[in-house]
């Protein structure tokens, strides 16, 4: 039966708590309405309201209250309503959670889950892919499943790993995303990308709901005849820069994608790592694919506008593999 890569999180986190008494989450109408997009429909009724907490509408004391259990011996997974709010408790995050094993040897193991992205008409305030807010953050390891398999096995790798992990998980994919997952349990190694589609001729590197948008454009360019490798990051941080490097190292033309708005944005720093590396390797330049550099629009045909998509990569792809 196929798993969407909503209930492929809800399973990891339910078997979780299930093996561990420690794991608890808290969050914004998490327990008995059972959250925003229904990931934790049930969760209040079978393990009750001392492991399913009801939050006030307020981050800062969601992450707070998830630090301090987190430091006290719980392993708490504390749910951002969308990612957009995780701002209110950023401070937290990013001054005290990621610092606390530098500061004093004190292990954090909490997850911030953060339903991100857009394409679901939510505006500049519910569709946002903030993840390079945390990624040059030291101390925090940020996630960015693409498939169903991945979702859950990083899900289950993050409440079991004793460092603080940003978890995004796209909104854009909970039910549009399918697939048959192993009966027996699993995980998967924070920090590992995959080769998501082999080739030879040009690489795309991306992450989270941008990789089915790459491995669609790779199709297309297939029927032209052009051979593009796919690399799905899985794990912004840690970077698999090897996984990385290897791709482009063999087919010597990368192009770089990403929901998140262009300046700043992984692409230049996948960009930055590919130059020093394996920068005599190239028989191109190293071309970025992005959103623009403005709020997320609410209009869809401007929301259309403003996302990458298969034409806008094909496009660029297609200049790469004849450059």
């Amino acid at each position: 039966m196929s798993t969407t890569y909503l209930e492929a999180i809800r399973q990891g986190m339910w078997e979780e708590m299930e093996r561990d008494p420690n794991v608890f989450l808290l969050g914004e109408d998490i327990g008995v309405y059972g959250g925003a997009f229904k990931v934790t429909a049930g969760f209040f009724e079978h393990f009750g309201e001392k492991r399913v907490v009801d939050t006030p509408i307020s981050e800062a004391a969601i992450v707070g209250a998830a630090i301090g259990a987190g430091l006290m011996g719980l392993r708490p997974v504390a749910e951002m309503q969308f990612a957009d709010f995780i701002t209110c408790g950023f401070d937290q995050i990013v001054n005290f959670a990621a610092k606390c094993r530098y500061r004093w040897g004190a292990a954090v193991p909490m997850v911030v889950r953060a339903p991100s992205g857009g394409g679901i008409h939510g505006g500049p305030f519910h569709s946002q892919n903030p993840e390079m807010w945390f990624v040059r953050t030291p101390g925090l390891k940020v996630v960015a499943p693409a498939t169903a398999y991945d979702a859950k096995g990083l899900i289950k790798s993050a409440i079991r790993d004793n460092d603080p992990v940003i978890f995004f998980e796209h909104k854009g994919l909970y039910r549009r995303i399918k697939e048959d997952l192993p009966a027996e349990d699993y995980t998967v190694p924070i920090g590992v990308a995959k080769v998501a589609r082999e080739g030879r001729d040009l690489s795309i590197i991306t992450y989270g709901a941008m990789v089915w948008t790459a491995l669609e454009a790779a199709g297309k360019l297939a029927e032209e005849g052009a051979s593009v490798e796919v690399v799905d990051l899985r794990t912004l941080v840690p970077l698999d820069r090897e996984t990385v490097c290897a791709s482009v190292k063999k087919t010597s033309k990368a192009l770089l994608l990403h929901e998140d708005t262009r300046t700043g944005g992984m692409a230049g720093e996948l960009a930055a790592t590919l130059t020093e590396a394996v920068f005599e390797y190239l028989d191109g330049p190293i071309v970025r694919v992005t959103a623009p550099d403005t709020p997320v629009p609410y209009s869809p045909p401007l929301e259309q506008a403003f996302l990458p998509n298969v034409e806008k990569v094909v496009e660029k792809a297609r200049w790469l593999w004849r450059y």
